[in-house]
Order: C-alpha cells, then structure tokens, then sequence
C-alpha cells in the first residue's frame, strides 16, 4: 500500500462525515463540500492502485 491510497481512503472516509454533518446541521454547502472531498479521495486512491499495479506488474 502506498501513500497516495492511504491519503485517498482517508480524504473518502473525511468527505463522507463531512457529508453527513451537512445533512445534520442542513448545510448544503458543507454537503457540497465532503461530496467534493470524497471524489478526491477516490481518485487519489485510484491513481495509487495504478502506481501498485505498475509497481507489481514490473516485479
């Protein structure tokens, strides 16, 4: 595992409290934001699982 799918999981699992507290509290804007955040996220780690799959396939 390397630093761009641990950075990655944790922007997703962040986004999606952030996402949850906007539902709570009934800000649209901070819903916006962890949506934001969890896209982020998925694509960092995305990018990550690529580095690891090139990194195993040159092994």
């Amino acid at each position: 595992m390397n630093k761009d799918q641990v950075k990655g999981t944790a922007k997703d699992a962040a986004g999606k409290v952030q996402e949850a507290a906007g539902k709570v509290t009934g800000s649209r804007e901070t819903q916006a934001k962890g949506l934001a955040k969890q896209g982020e996220g998925k694509a960092q780690k995305s990018w990550g699982d690529a580095k690891e799959a090139v990194k195993d396939a040159t092994k």
